[in-house]
């Protein structure tokens, strides 16, 4: 099954574990990010990106090429603000909602303090009637590597194979 994972990454987590997908599934990459970008350190980061999740905001994209004819299998990967899906995956989304409608739809989501429940759900309110067939998330997997991320990514990539 062709595979394509889409990622938003601030910090570096969701390109570390969305990279390590990649390469054990053999599938490729599209990484987006916003023409304006968020800070990536400090009480910024916080304020801009939490507002953004939180009042649904939909930055617009610097130019991606994603050909989504090509793909089976769409994974969206993102980290978690203020326990919402990050404000650029939101964009990345509604943009091409119709070519998600046809595929495949998995979840890797990267967090630090919690608030993966509710990104889920607004998630799934986001993709309407497409539904997520696997998911996973993980916390902090690149600043703070851990044995149980670890196990967390090899199970959602052996349920992707």
């Amino acid at each position: 099954m062709r595979t394509c994972i889409v990622f938003y990454s601030l910090t570096g987590n969701v390109k570390y574990a969305a990279e390590k997908a990649a390469r054990l599934l053999e599938a490729d990459t599209v990484r987006i990010d916003p023409v304006k970008p968020y800070p990536a350190r400090g009480l910024a980061m916080f304020f801009h990106g939490g507002k953004d999740a939180t009042f649904g905001a939909m930055p617009e994209l610097k130019e991606y090429s994603f050909e989504p004819v090509l793909y089976d299998r769409i994974v969206l990967a993102c980290p978690v603000w203020a326990g919402k899906i990050a404000a650029p995956m939101r964009t990345f989304i509604t943009e091409n909602m119709d070519a998600l409608k046809e595929k495949e739809t998995d979840v890797l989501l990267c967090f630090s303090g919690g608030g993966d429940d509710k990104a889920m759900a607004d998630l799934e309110k986001l993709l309407g009637d497409i539904s997520i067939k696997e998911s996973v998330v993980l916390t902090d997997p690149k600043k703070r590597p851990s044995a149980e991320n670890e196990k967390k990514l090899a199970d959602f990539i052996t349920l992707l194979k």
